[in-house]
């Protein structure tokens, strides 16, 4: 009888077991991802190797300082703005143009290229090196956001001017080797980290717990409110038109 009291504590319930089998799969999952990002940085720093003969790949974009501003006493200055806010576009020919449909016919329009913006983030953060003088060259301004319902914040330069478009060659003059048994195993841990239930686990579990767009304690200003905007005028006229009655 003692016998059989023993065995029936050393028998799992169905909720312990299934709470094993999660914590394994959960292991399995940390070990994988872990491994992901192993195999990422091994394939980031594969060194370049130069080409024998560099070849042409169509043309690159970007802005440059101005003539006139290069030779000034503040050349060196907007040299190193421009590092860091310049945007590069690539394109088949010199014309950089973009299909766009009009009246049911296809037609060809210039593609606008602008200097990068920096984000709030980007300017709180010490690594991103702005100096003292070059951030009195940016202006702070808002953009609604309609996907995330709210304004973001960015800083913009004030004085393009100094900067101009030129056009040049792109060449190809180094590649990076391939390791077939590293891209192998890296493809088959990212098609399983991949998977909806997966990916899931990983926001979850690893990377931290979810949250909701709006954390508890932000206050929405309703004056921002997208859905506020466009019902504030007939609410002002209702409330204007139950003061005449």
């Amino acid at each position: 009888m003692e016998n059989n009291n023993l065995l029936f504590h050393r028998l799992r319930s169905i909720k312990s077991r299934k709470r094993i089998i999660k914590k394994d799969e959960e292991k399995q999952i940390r070990k994988k991802y872990k491994r992901s990002k192993e195999l990422w940085e091994i394939r980031r720093n594969i060194p370049l190797v130069p080409l024998e003969k560099p070849y042409q790949k169509g043309f690159v974009r970007s802005f440059v300082v101005r003539d006139d501003i290069k030779t000034s006493n503040d050349g060196n200055f907007f040299e190193g703005i421009l590092n860091k806010i310049n945007t590069y576009t690539y394109s088949e020919n010199r014309k950089f143009v973009k299909k766009k449909r009009k009246f049911g016919r296809r037609i060809y329009i210039p593609r606008e290229q602008k200097l990068e913006r920096i984000s709030s983030f980007s300017w709180a953060d010490p690594k991103f090196t702005l100096t003292e003088r070059e951030r009195q060259y940016f202006l702070k301004k808002e953009e609604y956001n309609p996907f995330r319902k709210r304004y973001d914040t960015y800083y913009e330069f004030i004085e393009p001017w100094r900067f101009t478009l030129r056009i040049r060659p792109y060449m190809i003059t180094h590649y990076k080797p391939l390791d077939s048994e590293l891209e192998k195993e890296y493809e088959a841990l990212e098609s399983y980290l991949d998977q909806y239930r997966i990916l899931g686990i990983i926001c979850n579990k690893i990377r931290g717990k979810s949250r909701k767009w709006r954390c508890e304690d932000e206050k929405i200003n309703l004056i921002e409110s997208k859905k506020y905007f466009h019902y504030k005028m007939s609410a002002t006229e209702f409330a204007d038109y139950l003061q005449d009655l």
